[in-house]
């Protein structure tokens, strides 16, 4: 009996050739948000590490919005431009290969340093003209050191929605078989979906209902703008581990709104918008919040978190716990990921394909001057 992590799936018109989804890793490696020759090594790398969708890191749909100076953007012609190129590549080697991007804005959690910089907000003595403005729902900081971001006002969220109408708009035009719009982790939209960060008494906050509202409303006009038959989703951090926070029910609801609206999948995190927040961190952890919202919900579901070993994810596609299984650090620790697990599963896979212009196709490619990054 085949392995059922190697079975197909479909995510709204796209069918998956497997299970397997390499999650959004961020790179931190942009420069105004355009994508740099690191890029296409890296998905060039992982196009071929026999998963069934490469989903390409939080990429920005606001310059204000990045988590850092370093993050991918698609908010003009020039992150455009540079994303074509490492798509190009991409399919020029691996034809076959699904691709996805996840559509992100920080929120209060942008202007901050990168992680092998110390991570934490930056301030001016990192350069006179830093950190930049943040906005969120209400004017909360993260935590005590972080920036007071400015509370959205009624023009700022026609702009931020229009911007992710925009980034979808462009990312339809560059090929993507998937978007993810991301609603977790304690960025823009999971600060609406959240009482812990969202303390507005307008028609955005207060009830559970209220605070769904704009994180609903901007998947209703990606929608609108995506095509019938590629897949949309939400990455949804379904409890914040804090007193008072979303909770599981809260996250079931909105994924049947999500669901309602046209939502192909949610994927399923947790975490990530209280300085606080004790997880229980363990292999799979957030496999229950997958199974929960896969079966109270009725929507298809990404399960995340720990999944390292392919008996591990053959459980949770072969119980029903989840329709797929997403994997970060375990790609990077073994790039082929997904054939060797076909081989631990006993799954015969055809082989990678060849097409012929790998040996004569050299794509163009428009970096920034390298002295541009190590001055930012």
């Amino acid at each position: 009996m085949t392995a059922q992590l190697f079975t197909p799936v479909e995510l709204g018109g796209v069918t998956l050739p497997n299970r397997i989804v390499v999650s959004p890793m961020c790179q931190y490696s942009a420069v105004d948000g355009s994508a740099q020759p690191w890029h296409q090594v890296h998905y060039g790398m992982l196009a071929m590490s026999g998963a069934g969708l490469l989903c390409l890191e939080a990429t920005h749909v606001e310059r204000d919005g990045r988590i850092t100076q370093g993050c991918l953007g698609l908010y003009s012609d020039e992150n455009e431009a540079a994303i074509k190129s490492v798509v190009d590549w991409t399919r020029a080697w691996m034809p076959t290969v699904k691709l996805g991007i996840q559509l992100a804005h920080a929120g209060r959690k942008a202007s901050a340093q990168r992680p092998w910089r110390g991570g934490g907000p930056l301030t001016q003595a990192d350069a006179p003209d830093l950190p930049w403005t943040t906005v969120s729902a209400s004017a909360v900081p993260y935590d005590a050191k972080w920036h007071t971001p400015v509370a959205l006002d009624t023009v700022g969220l026609k702009r931020v929605k229009q911007a992710f109408v925009d980034a979808t708009l462009r990312s339809a035009r560059l090929g993507f078989d998937v978007v993810e719009l991301h609603g977790a982790h304690g960025y823009l939209l999971s600060q609406f979906l959240s009482p812990l960060s969202n303390r507005r008494s307008d028609e955005y906050g207060g009830s559970a209902d209220k605070r769904r509202r704009f994180p609903l409303e901007v998947f209703e006009a990606c929608r609108k703008v995506w095509p019938a038959g590629k897949a949309l989703g939400m990455r949804l951090s379904c409890v914040e581990w804090v007193e008072g926070g979303v909770t599981i029910e809260d996250t079931i609801e909105t994924a049947r709104q999500l669901k309602a609206m046209g939502c192909d999948f949610v994927d399923a995190s947790s975490g990530g918008n209280a300085a606080g927040q004790k997880i229980p961190v363990g292999p799979g952890y957030h496999v229950e919040f997958a199974a929960r919202l896969r079966k109270e919900a009725g929507i298809k579901t990404w399960a995340v978190g720990i999944i390292t070993e392919p008996e591990q994810a053959e459980r949770i596609i072969a119980s029903g716990q989840a329709d797929c299984t997403a994997h970060a650090r375990a790609f990077l620790l073994d790039p082929r990921w997904g054939w060797n697990a076909a081989r631990a599963l006993g799954v015969e896979t055809p082989p990678l394909p060849l097409p012929a212009a790998r040996a004569t196709t050299i794509l163009p490619f428009k970096p920034q001057p390298p002295l541009a990054r190590a001055a930012d």
